[in-house]
């Protein structure tokens, strides 16, 4: 072998050992960082992922039936600063110096929780102090806050300059105030799911789908960057009227201030199509004047006292065991039915009364004596009766936790007279308002409905039909006996409890509206004493115009100042809605800016 050659090989050999030296060297470094080093470099790598995070969507609206914003998510900003920012401290930081003044005043103007001056101390201590994110201001600010902002010299020149950035936040609000606060509900938190009303009914629909963005470094700097788009939650489209809804919260609100009640719900629904238009719940305050959206007593069940009397006179005329010219005594003292149940009347006389009568004067005596007589030993019929024009149907409703009506069949017949005048058995206001809306619907029984569309950027997704729950309660001649009992109910100034009985007594008797309905008053149980002879709890349940019905209205009451009377409470408040109702839709105009109304 030549010299050459073997100074070739030699080289060869030199190298080679080197790599295969080297090659050992990596695998024995990478069996020391898999065991040795393990823990540590991958607590390393843990801090070397970029972090990413939710781009909240933003939720929908809420809107009432003429398209004003009931419920929105605003956009709101909080306002940082990073002082660190290179372009501040150039030239011995000439330009924080040539702006910092009026950065100041301009905060100081548009946002005005600090003096100029204040603003400039605390940003120039966080300047010299190389603070990374100071919060310029501690409130949020608005919208067009930021906007005027943005116009200041320094902000102008981008983030990059003047280290300002704006850190986007979104607020739920209610632009109308209480108005129909609860059953619009709320979210938890700022950007939170529904927990009540609306808000947690069409929970899936308003919250819309988050999305994703990564931090990465990019240039240098830390960029944010989407990896995903958020999709917006959609749009709800409610049957309330804003207005209409003013008008019912106005009238129940300056009641329940009057009468000093414990709390009043009202609603107001549209007799064919079923729509709410108005719904009202008002909570006495701990301050004991005011009141306020607290509780959804429209679909919280109670005992509905006298307005279950028509319930029951519509099942005993449909079977046939009573006509509505049948006659029934009453008297002055109690009567005791069966040694057991004693039974008294709020307007106590001794007479004969017509079945029509008895609803209209709305005697206890009358109707525990005709449910009695016609279902003594069949109560369970009664009940059946009952079922079978809907009211026990578990009806669906938008307002989550709405309760079913609970009408048990009676274990004796001393149940079933209390049952007949509406004790021991249980309906929610929205249910009673129900029944009596298909009687002026001509006994087409329709499901109150809150809700007509869902839409997604102003397109139709999802629309709701009026649903009928029965197409007929009862018979045509049982629907007229009844219409005209609740005529007499309002019109009858003799025996009508709701009827212009005094010169100051309007109660539901309106000289602009022709109104029909039924009051009713139930005694409240009171926790350890049982039912209480003082404390009560009122309704006014009726339609209007009378001879052509447009809308129904409902107003309870419960536990007023005495002396108490539900004609006057409820009644007197659905007149006042029913009135401002019917010049709102143009039914009614005023003529001549006079307040008598005419019919257009």
């Amino acid at each position: 072998m030549s010299d050459e050659q073997r100074n070739t090989v030699l080289r060869f050999a030199v190298i080679f050992t080197m790599i295969t030296l080297g090659f050992v060297a990596v695998l024995v470094k990478i069996v020391y960082v898999q065991t040795v080093e393990r823990e540590e470099w991958m607590k390393v790598a843990e801090r070397q992922v970029p972090s990413n995070r939710n781009i909240p969507a933003t939720r929908g609206n809420i809107l009432d039936c003429n398209g004003q914003l009931l419920a929105s998510s605003m956009p709101q900003y909080y306002m940082y600063m990073d002082t660190r920012v290179e372009a501040l401290h150039q030239n011995n930081g000439k330009l924080f110096h040539e702006h910092i003044d009026t950065l100041s005043a301009d905060l100081a103007r548009i946002v005005g929780d600090r003096s100029a001056a204040e603003y400039k101390a605390r940003i120039t201590q966080a300047y010299h102090k190389r603070e990374k994110r100071l919060r310029v201001c501690e409130h949020r600010i608005n919208y067009l806050q930021r906007r005027e902002l943005e116009q200041n010299p320094l902000i102008r020149k981008g983030k990059y300059k003047s280290g300002v950035l704006f850190d986007d936040q979104h607020r739920r609000i209610k632009p109308f105030g209480i108005l129909a606060s609860r059953t619009i509900g709320g979210i938890y938190g700022e950007g939170g799911s529904g927990n009540s009303g609306l808000e947690k009914g069409f929970d899936e629909e308003l919250r819309g789908k988050d999305g994703l963005s990564s931090i990465q470094r990019i240039g240098g700097r830390n960029e944010s960057v989407t990896i995903k788009e958020a999709e917006d939650g959609m749009d709800v489209i409610t049957t309330i009227d804003a207005n209409l809804q003013d008008v019912v919260e106005n009238a129940l609100m300056a009641k329940l201030k009057e009468r000093h009640a414990q709390w009043g719900c009202c609603m107001l629904m549209e007799t064919q199509t079923g729509y709410i238009r108005a719904i009202a719940n008002l909570d006495r305050a701990s301050d004991g004047e005011n009141y306020f959206e607290a509780q959804n007593h429209a679909v919280q069940r109670v005992e509905p006292g006298s307005t279950f009397k028509t319930i029951a006179l519509v099942a005993a005329l449909d079977d046939g065991k009573i006509l509505i010219d049948d006659t029934v005594s009453i008297s002055k003292k109690p009567w005791v039915y069966m040694r057991k149940s004693k039974h008294t009347d709020a307007h106590p006389m001794d007479t004969m009364l017509t079945v029509r009568s008895a609803l209209a004067v709305s005697s206890n005596i009358a109707l525990a004596k005709l449910i009695t007589r016609s279902y003594e030993g069949s109560a369970r019929k009664f009940v059946q009766r009952i079922e079978r024009m809907g009211l026990c149907d578990s009806l669906y409703c938008e307002i989550p936790g709405a309760e079913k009506a609970r009408i048990d069949v009676p274990r004796d017949t001393v149940t079933l007279s209390k049952m007949s005048y509406g004790y021991s058995v249980e309906l929610s206001p929205m249910q009673i308002m129900m029944f009596y809306n298909a009687i002026a619907n001509n006994g087409r029984m329709v499901r109150p409905m809150l809700v007509t569309e869902i839409r997604n950027e102003g397109e139709t997704v999802r629309s709701f039909r009026t649903e009928t729950v029965r197409s007929s309660i009862c018979s045509r001649s049982t629907l007229e006996d009844i219409k005209g009992a609740l005529h007499d109910v309002v019109w009858d100034n003799h025996l009508g409890t709701a009827a212009h009985t005094l010169a100051w007594a309007w109660k539901a008797q309106s000289p602009i509206v022709p109104i029909a309905g039924k009051t009713g008053t139930a005694q409240l149980i009171i926790p350890g004493h049982g039912y209480s002879g003082r404390h009560h709890r009122m309704t006014f349940v009726g339609y209007f115009p009378e001879d052509n019905p447009r809308y129904t209205c409902i107003c309870m009451i419960e536990d007023p100042q005495y002396p108490y009377d539900a004609g006057m409470d409820c009644g007197s408040t659905v007149r006042v809605i029913a009135e401002k109702t019917m010049a709102y839709t143009g039914c009614y105009v005023y003529k001549n800016g006079e307040k008598k109304l005419e019919k257009k």
